[in-house]
């Protein structure tokens, strides 16, 4: 299944590899790392994660405070962001079609 970031989702991935980046070496590239495992466990199974509203979903990473809001489709996943769980859980929501 092809997997498809929108604009938003990839600024706030390379933003947060950059910011922990500069917190600790290649602690960025893990986050990078722990994003795309997530990714591979939304592949697996895109119907499993908690749901957020209509056919948007939100899978937890495991290690740093994230989530991947994604939207499952019939030929694609659509990442809508990288959304760091203690801050303002609903600002993506202008992002997701009606």
């Amino acid at each position: 299944m092809k997997i498809r970031f929108l604009i938003p989702a990839r600024q706030e991935l390379h933003s947060a590899v950059h910011y922990y980046n500069t917190q600790r070496v290649r602690l960025g590239d893990e986050f990078r790392d722990e994003v795309w495992s997530t990714i591979q466990r939304i592949q697996k199974f895109p119907l499993a994660w908690h749901r957020l509203g209509g056919t948007i979903r939100r899978c937890q990473m495991e290690r740093f405070p994230y989530g991947v809001i994604y939207e499952p489709a019939r030929d694609e996943t659509i990442v809508i962001a990288i959304a760091h769980l203690h801050r303002e859980p609903n600002y993506w929501r202008s992002r997701a079609k009606p």
